[in-house]
């Protein structure tokens, strides 16, 4: 992302309540328990693991156990590291206190939305960043939907909510836009007025 890419994209951001919203959504993925009980489920065509390592990066600087992710896969490779071979069935063993965290950019299949559904029954809290699915948006919680003509793409605000997860409770949202700024010079350099 270029100096200019950046500097319009805090242009963009400031106004559309983008920033407040993610906070609000990261300060319930905080709400998980335990060590290992944000489970974080994508499609079958599409595992998070972007969104995976952002948040156990955020969890491990801001000492917040809690958000370190186990990342939920719909088929586990043979010989996958411990890390890596969480499968599907650990949504059976949902229970109140963690969080089920299902990322969704196009509709969630139908064996998703069933588990999804299961886990909610048992009490486990369900919250969805999706393209607009609103099936699965019924099944939770709380969504955070990136339309197609939203002011960031999919994977952008997947940053903002990994660090807005990561934010104090006392934190303002102009210290998330700050920090989100220096995100985004890390990313691509500081800005350079022209």
């Amino acid at each position: 992302m270029d100096a200019s890419s950046v500097a319009l994209l805090r242009e963009v951001l400031a106004p559309t309540g983008w920033v407040e919203r993610t906070r609000e959504f990261g300060l319930a993925l905080r709400a998980t328990r335990s060590p290992g009980g944000l489970l974080l489920v994508g499609t079958p065509e599409e595992e998070p693991w972007h969104l995976t390592a952002h948040l156990d990066e955020e969890a491990r600087l801001a000492g917040l156990p809690q958000l370190t992710p186990t990342l939920v896969r719909w088929s586990v490779p043979a010989g996958a590291p411990r890390h890596l071979s969480v499968g599907m069935e650990r949504l059976r063993e949902a229970r109140r206190g963690e969080t089920l965290f299902v990322v969704a950019e196009r509709r969630a299949p139908v064996p998703l939305l069933e588990r999804v559904d299961d886990a909610r029954r048992i009490g486990a809290t369900i919250l969805a960043l999706d393209g607009g699915d609103p099936e699965l948006e019924g099944l939770a919680h709380d969504a955070l939907t990136v339309p197609e003509r939203a002011p960031l793409s999919f994977d952008g605000a997947q940053h903002l909510v990994g660090a807005a997860a990561a934010e104090p409770a006392r934190a303002t949202p102009r210290g998330l836009r700050a920090r989100l700024a220096r995100l985004l010079d890390q990313v691509s350099g500081p800005h350079v007025p022209d």
